[in-house]
């Protein structure tokens, strides 16, 4: 097996939350595929918040796409001349007000779709967080912030109330991480 190689790639959309590009790949077997369509998107981070009391902070938020209120952990986009450990550390401020003194811990780096999209997820894990500002959202982020234990979370997602995947997975990636250390 071999990469495939590309033989055209041209733009059919850019925008700033992402572009498509159509690809004309040739497989290694020589089979052509004229259309394939991908999904240029930016990496984004995403942390469970863990404050002094064990109580796991995420956000409630209506998500267009997915016509619904979503609970989620703090999350977003990569700004310009940032480290993934800065984006989160800003992105957790803005949303939740939460900061915290302690080393960030690294969950784990993640494609999010390679059949479709370019982009990948950076998941950490922030311990003895504490709230010291307010929020300060982007003007199309309308967001609560809300808190549960730590252990309740599984029911959550039991009980189908958690159904963000990258929130159920950090959740499980921050789980297994606190019960090994």
């Amino acid at each position: 097996m071999e990469k495939w190689k590309v033989l055209n790639s041209e733009y059919t959309y850019k925008s700033p939350f992402g572009n498509l590009r159509k690809d004309t790949c040739e497989m290694s077997d020589g089979t052509v595929i004229e259309d394939y369509y991908v999904n240029e998107y930016a990496d984004w981070v995403n942390a469970v918040v863990l404050t002094e009391d064990n109580e796991i902070v995420l956000v409630r938020q209506y998500r267009h796409p997915g016509n619904g209120f979503y609970l989620e952990v703090p999350a977003g986009k990569i700004e310009e001349g940032e480290s993934y450990e800065e984006a989160i550390r800003r992105e957790i401020r803005e949303e939740t007000g939460y900061i915290s003194e302690q080393k960030l811990i690294l969950l784990g780096e993640f494609m999010v779709n390679p059949a479709t999209q370019t982009n990948k997820v950076i998941s950490y894990l922030m311990t003895e967080a504490v709230h010291m500002h307010e929020q300060n959202l982007d003007e199309t982020e309308v967001l609560d912030v809300v808190y549960y234990p730590f252990e309740s979370i599984e029911e959550l997602i039991r009980n189908k109330e958690i159904t963000q995947l990258f929130t159920v997975t950090a959740y499980h990636l921050a789980k297994n991480y606190l019960s090994n250390s």
